[in-house]
């Protein structure tokens, strides 16, 4: 039984990528979600991440079946947690500069809740992943230069593991992906546990 296509709901260009580079084939349906009331409600990180990452799911199937579309539908929502503080994206370069200062020289969590669904059950499986971030220390100059790059922009924690940011990056512990904001072995392992789909097929085919 053939696999329609999968369905990456988020505009995310990190997530794009990590996609691409894992030969994986998809399209891209960005959920318009207002995030900001969940956030002042929210104040666990994991159950924050998950219901973001469930609700964008959601929206985004319901939307492709109104449309008529099958599809597998992978969403997912990343914040930083730092000092028991949730950190999401910067909104301006000063907010951006803000963030980083306080993470120079000390480590973080970076937390990816991921949700997949399907069009034509409606099943949904939600899980999330953690990793540990450690930045070397650097001065505020250097902060200000990097902010000049624009990588603070979408991102959260100001930051993208995928670009320059990796030169203030002292260690990880856990899924290099998941900084990225998808965790791809446990993507790989929900959809082939629970949708039956084999990401390393050469074929988009059900195994």
């Amino acid at each position: 039984m053939p696999l329609e296509k999968i369905v990456l709901a988020s505009a995310s260009i990190d997530r794009r990528k990590i996609l691409e580079r894992s030969k994986v084939p998809f399209s891209v349906f960005a959920t318009q979600v207002d995030e900001d009331a969940y956030k002042k409600e929210i104040t666990n990180p994991i159950e924050l991440i998950k219901t973001l990452a469930r609700l964008k799911a959601i929206t985004a199937r319901e939307t492709l079946k109104k449309r008529g579309e099958e599809a597998i539908i992978v969403a997912a929502d990343t914040v930083i947690y730092h000092d028991g503080t949730i950190i999401g994206k910067a909104s301006n370069e000063q907010e951006a500069f803000v963030i980083l200062h306080q993470l120079m020289g000390t480590q973080h969590s970076l937390m990816t809740g991921i949700a997949i669904t399907d069009t034509k059950t409606s099943k949904i499986v939600v899980d999330h992943d953690e990793t540990l971030v450690t930045f070397s220390l650097i001065s505020d100059n250097e902060i200000k230069e990097y902010l000049k790059l624009e990588e603070w922009k979408g991102r959260a924690g100001a930051y993208s593991l995928r670009e320059a940011a990796s030169l203030f990056v002292e260690s990880i512990k856990g899924s290099p992906s998941n900084v990225l904001g998808l965790p791809m072995s446990k993507l790989r392992y929900i959809l082939k546990k629970e949708f039956e789909i084999n990401l390393f097929a050469t074929s988009t085919n059900l195994i």
